[in-house]
């Protein structure tokens, strides 16, 4: 090859442009208030219910794909009920696998985070240790090995993944503000390292719950995160579309506008459909607003089966709606894309009354 230098293998794998780099098949973009992929729009042209569909990014939350824990009076939680133990390897595995079922059917793009989401769907206490950022912000690697394998699968399938980085009940396993810097700057790094172009940045889960620790991830300063993930991975000629969180029924405020590339809203406790789509329209007005996509990626009313539901209500107000779904009390093992372990087949009436419904919308024949 030429122009190419014979280095130390080090030097070699840290410098040497000779090193074949991922070559990506997904890249996510986004025009005005619609989402592309590979540079064309989203279920182009498709319309539905005379309502259009093209740009949309329909969604599921699924922030266990990575999970583990390291309490040792915690884990013995999530025994599988077939093993009787807990394997974060085959959560994984089964997680992956079943990222082709859901693509045939519609689905575009999961939510995962670093620091997970509460196993029991909403949780007063959180004692479990879920985090693939370390106290001194650093990665820990076989959380990021298992993140690989799952960014891959997604780049392959042409699904987006929108990735999280802090979780409240989480968060206070990073030791300070310095730590949580360090935490992003290391995620960003990483995702640049590995070129992906399938990833949207959520900087932290609903950023107005008080029970964040560090000052810097809540509501009033949470917007310097995103302005950090922007201007660092800009730096490094590798822009990431980035934004953050609100709680269910909240609406973003000014200072994240402002800055985010995109706008997410939370759809738990609203119960009235017609809240959904007011709640886009308000995004709308927030001072700082510019045309970008605004889309709900955690939302766990249902109703699939009904004329009218949270879903339908966000795509009359041109916003993608994302999916949220918990085991109950008294559930079993079939239910639940959140709570541990998960059984990530579609395997219940809740689950398949939303693939059904999203196959029907995005036009998709499973």
């Amino acid at each position: 090859m030429r122009g190419c230098v014979i280095l130390p293998l080090v030097l070699l794998l840290a410098a040497s442009p000779c090193v074949a780099q991922p070559k990506r098949s997904t890249v996510v973009s986004i025009v005005g208030e619609k989402f592309y992929i590979n540079g064309q729009p989203t279920y182009k042209g498709r319309v539905w219910n005379g309502l259009p569909i093209e740009g949309r990014l329909f969604n599921s939350r699924m922030v266990q794909a990575i999970f583990d824990d390291r309490n040792p009076q915690t884990v013995s939680r999530w025994a599988y009920p077939d093993t009787g133990n807990w394997d974060p390897d085959r959560n994984t595995a089964e997680f992956i696998e079943m990222m082709p079922i859901w693509r045939k059917h519609g689905l575009l793009a999961v939510t995962i985070n670093l620091q997970g989401g509460s196993p029991e769907g909403y949780s007063k206490a959180q004692p479990w240790y879920n985090s693939a950022i370390l106290p001194d912000g650093s990665l820990d690697e076989k959380y990021m090995a298992r993140l690989e394998k799952v960014l891959d699968r997604a780049d392959e399938l042409g699904m987006v993944v929108i990735l999280g980085l802090y979780y409240f009940g989480q968060d206070q396993r990073v030791k300070d503000e310095k730590a949580v810097l360090a935490g992003v700057d290391n995620a960003v790094d990483w995702l640049i390292a590995r070129k992906y172009t399938n990833v949207l940045v959520e900087v932290n889960n609903e950023c107005d719950v008080r029970a964040y620790d560090h000052d810097i991830l809540k509501p009033d300063r949470v917007h310097e995160l995103i302005e950090r993930v922007k201007k660092r991975s800009a730096e490094k000629n590798h822009p990431l579309l980035v934004s953050t969180s609100y709680s269910g029924g909240a609406i973003p405020r000014p200072n994240v506008v402002k800055v985010a590339d995109f706008l997410l809203l939370h759809g738990n406790g609203v119960k009235d459909p017609k809240r959904i789509t007011e709640m886009v329209h308000q995004t709308r007005r927030v001072e700082g607003y510019r045309p970008m996509p605004i889309l709900y990626n955690e939302d766990d009313h249902y109703d699939f089966d009904k004329p009218d539901n949270n879903f339908v209500a966000a795509i009359r107000a041109y916003a993608s709606w994302g999916y949220f779904d918990y085991r109950r009390k008294g559930e079993g093992f079939d239910e639940g894309y959140q709570s541990v372990p998960v059984n990530w087949k579609i395997s219940s009436e809740r689950k398949r009354g939303f693939f059904r419904l999203l196959s029907e919308i995005t036009g998709e024949k499973p």
